[in-house]
């Protein structure tokens, strides 16, 4: 009975997970906390409440793969952005803080945050390719 009731609605359960951890958070701190930042815990409180309840409401079983493809492309060139962001972030830092070590250097002592970075462009870019050829089978398909 449980595992079906999990599995049917997982937007209920994450609505009913969160309020389970804020409402004794927020009602443990808000004592303590200034009465401006007190109406302001509460009022953010009140609007996860809302937005949770609105999302719970969602039927997940309806929403189409056609309609997320704008979603996943958006995390696809998020991921790119970002990735190629924090490259040119740590290659800033290397030149500024270590201008004595040279390129070589730079990637033998800073290699693991160069994969990182490069790893999450690369899935970002698999992620965009695959709508690309989604869209072209897409295409395809109501031509036929």
């Amino acid at each position: 009975m449980l595992s079906h009731q999990i599995q049917g609605k997982p937007l209920e359960l994450l609505r009913d997970t969160e309020a389970l951890l804020r409402r004794p958070a927020v009602a443990a701190i808000v004592p303590i906390l200034s009465p401006k930042v007190a109406r302001r815990v509460k009022a953010a409180s009140s609007v996860a409440e809302d937005c949770l309840k609105d999302l719970a409401e969602i039927d997940l079983e309806k929403i189409s793969d056609w309609e997320l493809q704008p979603a996943r492309i958006r995390v696809g060139l998020s991921f790119v952005g970002f990735g190629a962001l924090m490259i040119v972030v740590l290659l800033l830092y290397l030149d500024t803080v270590h201008p004595e070590l040279s390129t070589i250097q730079q990637i033998g002592k800073y290699w693991y945050q160069y994969v990182w970075f490069v790893c999450l462009g690369v899935a970002g870019m698999f992620l965009l390719g695959r709508e690309a050829m989604r869209s072209a089978q897409q295409q395809q398909s109501d031509q036929r």
